[in-house]
């Protein structure tokens, strides 16, 4: 086992943390509430679990993932003009395109949820769970050279 192989277990590890917290909230946090639960206790508990997301998020999701994948690109001599070279360049450039869209997306939710904006919200929620799903599936493409 090298250095490598733990940057590169931290990096897929952190991503199916979050992308296993959005699928847990939406899968099943949500829908027992929903069900469980009368609107405002509702509101509380969704709001709670929110937020305490977007802390993890930013406290720790956002900060492995950009250190190991910094580290992994530098490792593997990606550079700026190598982004564009079909097969790992591109697949790596799409992949970083659409995790910063996933980022935004959501923000934009967070947003959207305390702005009591649900329509928003909840599109919003939807675009980043199947933009993480896409951002895996890029990362699963990424040719092993």
């Amino acid at each position: 086992m090298t250095w490598w192989t733990m940057v590169r277990f931290l990096h897929v590890l952190s991503a199916a943390l979050w992308v296993g917290g959005q699928l847990t909230v939406s899968l099943v946090v949500l829908p027992l509430a929903r069900r469980m639960l009368d609107e405002r206790p509702r509101a509380e508990v969704l709001t709670a679990v929110g937020r305490r997301f977007g802390i993890i998020t930013v406290a720790a999701f956002l900060p492995v993932q950009i250190s190991t994948g910094v580290a992994l690109a530098w490792h593997k001599g990606v550079t700026w003009s190598s982004l564009t070279d079909p097969g790992y360049g591109r697949i790596l450039a799409a992949k970083l395109l659409l995790f910063c869209a996933v980022m935004a997306a959501a923000a934009l939710h967070g947003w959207a949820s305390s702005a009591a904006r649900p329509r928003l919200a909840r599109t919003m929620a939807v675009a980043s769970l199947v933009g993480s799903l896409g951002v895996v599936l890029l990362a699963t493409a990424l040719p092993a050279t």
